[in-house]
Protein backbone atom coordinates (compact mmCIF):
# COMPACT_ATOMS: atom_id res chain seq x y z
CA UNK A 1 0.00 0.00 0.00
CA UNK A 2 1.21 3.42 -1.03
CA UNK A 3 1.05 5.58 2.11
CA UNK A 4 2.46 9.22 3.37
CA UNK A 5 2.48 10.56 7.08
CA UNK A 6 1.48 14.19 8.11
CA UNK A 7 2.69 15.45 11.26
CA UNK A 8 3.86 19.06 12.41
CA UNK A 9 6.67 17.40 14.66
CA UNK A 10 9.80 15.99 12.69
CA UNK A 11 10.57 13.63 15.27
CA UNK A 12 7.35 11.92 15.36
CA UNK A 13 7.45 11.67 11.42
CA UNK A 14 11.18 9.99 11.72
CA UNK A 15 9.62 7.22 14.12
CA UNK A 16 7.06 6.24 11.38
CA UNK A 17 9.94 6.23 8.74
CA UNK A 18 11.69 3.78 11.07
CA UNK A 19 8.37 1.42 11.95
CA UNK A 20 7.15 1.74 8.35
CA UNK A 21 10.19 0.43 7.12
CA UNK A 22 9.42 -3.05 9.29
CA UNK A 23 6.41 -3.58 7.70
CA UNK A 24 6.77 -4.92 3.98
CA UNK A 25 3.18 -4.36 3.19
CA UNK A 26 3.37 -0.39 3.87
CA UNK A 27 5.55 1.85 1.24
CA UNK A 28 5.96 5.11 2.98
CA UNK A 29 6.25 7.10 -0.02
CA UNK A 30 6.59 10.37 1.71
CA UNK A 31 6.72 12.57 5.01
CA UNK A 32 5.19 16.04 5.59
CA UNK A 33 5.18 18.58 8.08
CA UNK A 34 2.90 20.92 6.20
CA UNK A 35 -0.77 19.70 6.07
CA UNK A 36 -1.17 21.76 2.63
CA UNK A 37 1.48 20.32 1.06
CA UNK A 38 0.13 17.05 2.29
CA UNK A 39 -2.97 18.35 0.81
CA UNK A 40 -1.74 19.03 -2.35
CA UNK A 41 0.15 15.53 -2.56
CA UNK A 42 -3.12 13.45 -1.95
CA UNK A 43 -5.05 15.36 -4.80
CA UNK A 44 -2.04 14.95 -7.42
CA UNK A 45 -1.19 10.91 -6.11
CA UNK A 46 -2.98 7.63 -5.42
CA UNK A 47 -2.37 6.90 -1.36
CA UNK A 48 -4.08 4.13 0.13
CA UNK A 49 -2.93 5.04 3.55
CA UNK A 50 -2.34 7.85 5.53
CA UNK A 51 -0.74 8.21 8.68
CA UNK A 52 -1.84 11.51 10.15
CA UNK A 53 -1.51 13.60 13.59
CA UNK A 54 -4.46 15.42 14.99
CA UNK A 55 -3.15 17.99 16.78
CA UNK A 56 -1.53 20.59 13.62
CA UNK A 57 -1.53 23.91 13.38
CA UNK A 58 -3.30 25.81 11.24
CA UNK A 59 -5.90 22.99 10.66
CA UNK A 60 -6.23 19.51 13.12
CA UNK A 61 -6.15 16.18 11.14
CA UNK A 62 -9.94 15.72 11.39
CA UNK A 63 -10.42 18.95 9.56
CA UNK A 64 -7.93 17.67 7.28
CA UNK A 65 -9.89 13.98 6.53
CA UNK A 66 -13.44 15.72 6.06
CA UNK A 67 -11.73 18.33 3.83
CA UNK A 68 -10.82 15.56 1.43
CA UNK A 69 -13.43 14.58 -1.32
CA UNK A 70 -12.22 10.75 -1.41
CA UNK A 71 -9.96 10.49 1.26
CA UNK A 72 -7.82 7.24 1.71
CA UNK A 73 -7.47 4.92 4.77
CA UNK A 74 -6.71 6.75 7.67
CA UNK A 75 -4.80 5.86 10.66
CA UNK A 76 -4.48 8.98 13.40
CA UNK A 77 -1.43 9.54 15.38
CA UNK A 78 -1.41 11.72 18.72
CA UNK A 79 -0.71 12.26 22.16
CA UNK A 80 -4.19 13.21 23.27
CA UNK A 81 -6.83 10.81 24.26
CA UNK A 82 -9.41 13.10 23.91
CA UNK A 83 -9.57 12.84 19.86
CA UNK A 84 -10.00 8.70 20.18
CA UNK A 85 -14.17 9.14 19.96
CA UNK A 86 -14.50 12.35 17.02
CA UNK A 87 -11.29 10.22 15.03
CA UNK A 88 -13.31 6.59 14.84
CA UNK A 89 -16.30 8.83 13.70
CA UNK A 90 -14.47 10.26 10.24
CA UNK A 91 -14.18 6.11 10.22
CA UNK A 92 -10.10 5.96 10.85
CA UNK A 93 -8.92 2.40 10.54
CA UNK A 94 -7.20 3.04 14.09
CA UNK A 95 -6.02 5.53 16.60
CA UNK A 96 -2.69 5.17 17.75
CA UNK A 97 -1.02 6.59 21.01
CA UNK A 98 1.59 8.45 21.12
CA UNK A 99 4.31 6.77 21.81
CA UNK A 100 2.97 3.86 19.99
CA UNK A 101 5.45 -0.04 20.20
CA UNK A 102 6.01 -1.62 16.67
CA UNK A 103 3.56 -4.30 17.60
CA UNK A 104 0.88 -1.58 18.26
CA UNK A 105 1.65 -0.08 14.92
CA UNK A 106 2.02 -3.05 12.84
CA UNK A 107 -1.56 -4.24 14.26
CA UNK A 108 -3.03 -0.81 13.38
CA UNK A 109 -1.22 -1.77 9.74
CA UNK A 110 -2.30 -4.84 9.37
CA UNK A 111 -6.16 -3.49 9.96
CA UNK A 112 -5.68 -1.00 7.05
CA UNK A 113 -4.27 -4.05 5.09
CA UNK A 114 -7.50 -5.88 6.06
CA UNK A 115 -9.76 -3.34 4.77
CA UNK A 116 -7.22 -2.57 1.47
CA UNK A 117 -8.30 -6.23 0.26
CA UNK A 118 -11.36 -6.11 0.67
CA UNK A 119 -12.29 -2.53 -1.00
CA UNK A 120 -10.15 -4.41 -3.62
CA UNK A 121 -12.31 -6.80 -4.08
CA UNK A 122 -14.60 -6.11 -7.44
CA UNK A 123 -18.49 -6.64 -6.89
CA UNK A 124 -19.70 -8.76 -9.68
CA UNK A 125 -16.72 -10.47 -10.53
CA UNK A 126 -16.66 -12.75 -7.68
CA UNK A 127 -20.01 -14.77 -5.44
CA UNK A 128 -17.74 -14.81 -2.06
CA UNK A 129 -15.91 -12.28 -0.21
CA UNK A 130 -13.36 -12.66 2.22
CA UNK A 131 -14.45 -11.53 5.99
CA UNK A 132 -11.89 -11.14 8.54
CA UNK A 133 -13.65 -13.14 11.61
CA UNK A 134 -11.54 -13.21 14.68
CA UNK A 135 -8.16 -14.03 13.71
CA UNK A 136 -8.86 -15.34 10.32
CA UNK A 137 -9.86 -14.53 7.11
CA UNK A 138 -12.74 -16.35 6.10
CA UNK A 139 -14.37 -16.87 2.86
CA UNK A 140 -18.17 -16.16 2.50
CA UNK A 141 -20.37 -16.78 0.07
CA UNK A 142 -22.98 -14.46 -0.58
CA UNK A 143 -25.73 -16.60 -1.57
CA UNK A 144 -25.68 -17.32 2.18
CA UNK A 145 -25.43 -13.87 3.41
CA UNK A 146 -28.72 -13.39 4.96
CA UNK A 147 -28.94 -9.23 6.27
CA UNK A 148 -26.21 -7.15 7.88
CA UNK A 149 -26.26 -4.76 10.68
CA UNK A 150 -24.19 -1.84 12.44
CA UNK A 151 -22.25 -2.44 15.23
CA UNK A 152 -20.14 0.94 16.36
CA UNK A 153 -16.94 0.01 14.27
CA UNK A 154 -17.96 -3.42 13.07
CA UNK A 155 -20.63 -5.07 10.99
CA UNK A 156 -22.39 -8.22 12.20
CA UNK A 157 -22.58 -10.28 9.04
CA UNK A 158 -25.50 -12.74 9.42
CA UNK A 159 -25.40 -15.89 7.17
CA UNK A 160 -27.62 -18.89 7.39
CA UNK A 161 -25.90 -21.02 10.37
CA UNK A 162 -23.60 -18.13 11.89
CA UNK A 163 -23.09 -14.45 12.33
CA UNK A 164 -19.02 -13.11 11.40
CA UNK A 165 -18.57 -9.68 13.35
CA UNK A 166 -16.04 -7.68 10.87
CA UNK A 167 -14.23 -4.38 10.97
CA UNK A 168 -15.67 -2.67 7.99
CA UNK A 169 -18.18 0.96 7.41
CA UNK A 170 -21.34 -0.39 6.26
CA UNK A 171 -20.68 2.23 3.45
CA UNK A 172 -17.65 0.06 2.48
CA UNK A 173 -19.07 -2.70 2.72
CA UNK A 174 -22.39 -1.62 0.40
CA UNK A 175 -19.22 -0.79 -2.48
CA UNK A 176 -18.17 -4.43 -1.64
CA UNK A 177 -21.62 -5.83 -2.68
CA UNK A 178 -23.45 -6.38 -5.83
CA UNK A 179 -25.93 -4.13 -6.01
CA UNK A 180 -28.33 -5.99 -8.11
CA UNK A 181 -28.22 -8.64 -5.18
CA UNK A 182 -28.22 -6.20 -1.92
CA UNK A 183 -29.60 -3.08 -0.82
CA UNK A 184 -29.31 -0.85 1.82
CA UNK A 185 -32.52 -0.12 3.76
CA UNK A 186 -31.93 1.74 6.82
CA UNK A 187 -28.50 3.64 8.28
CA UNK A 188 -27.67 0.12 9.72
CA UNK A 189 -29.02 -2.21 7.45
CA UNK A 190 -27.95 -3.93 4.46
CA UNK A 191 -30.33 -7.16 3.11
CA UNK A 192 -29.93 -9.42 0.72
CA UNK A 193 -32.79 -9.05 -1.43
CA UNK A 194 -33.53 -12.69 -2.41
CA UNK A 195 -33.58 -13.44 1.38
CA UNK A 196 -36.75 -10.93 1.48
CA UNK A 197 -40.04 -12.66 2.12
CA UNK A 198 -42.39 -9.88 2.44
CA UNK A 199 -42.26 -6.02 2.76
CA UNK A 200 -44.07 -2.39 3.20
CA UNK A 201 -43.60 1.01 3.07
CA UNK A 202 -41.96 0.82 6.75
CA UNK A 203 -40.39 -2.60 7.06
CA UNK A 204 -38.45 -5.33 5.16
CA UNK A 205 -39.07 -8.61 6.62
CA UNK A 206 -36.59 -12.04 6.22
CA UNK A 207 -38.98 -14.88 7.36
CA UNK A 208 -39.70 -13.57 11.08
CA UNK A 209 -37.40 -10.91 11.25
CA UNK A 210 -38.33 -7.21 10.87
CA UNK A 211 -35.89 -4.48 9.63
CA UNK A 212 -37.10 -0.70 9.56
CA UNK A 213 -36.32 1.08 6.26
CA UNK A 214 -34.94 4.68 6.94
CA UNK A 215 -36.70 7.70 6.33
CA UNK A 216 -34.11 8.35 3.22
CA UNK A 217 -33.85 4.65 1.82
CA UNK A 218 -36.16 2.92 -0.38
CA UNK A 219 -36.78 -1.21 -0.60
CA UNK A 220 -36.71 -1.82 -4.54
CA UNK A 221 -37.02 -5.63 -4.97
Amino acid sequence: MNAIAIDDEPIALEVIKKLSSKVPFIRLEAVFTNAFEAIDHLQKNKIDLVFLDIKMPDISGIELSKSLANPPMIIFTTAYTEHAVEGFEVNAVDYLLKPFSLPRFIKACTRAQELFALKNNKPGDMDYLFLKDGYEQVRVLLDDILYIEAAGNYLNVVLKNKKIMTRITINDMMNLLPQDQFTRIHRSYIVAKNKVTRFNKQAVFIDLLEFPIGSSYVFAS
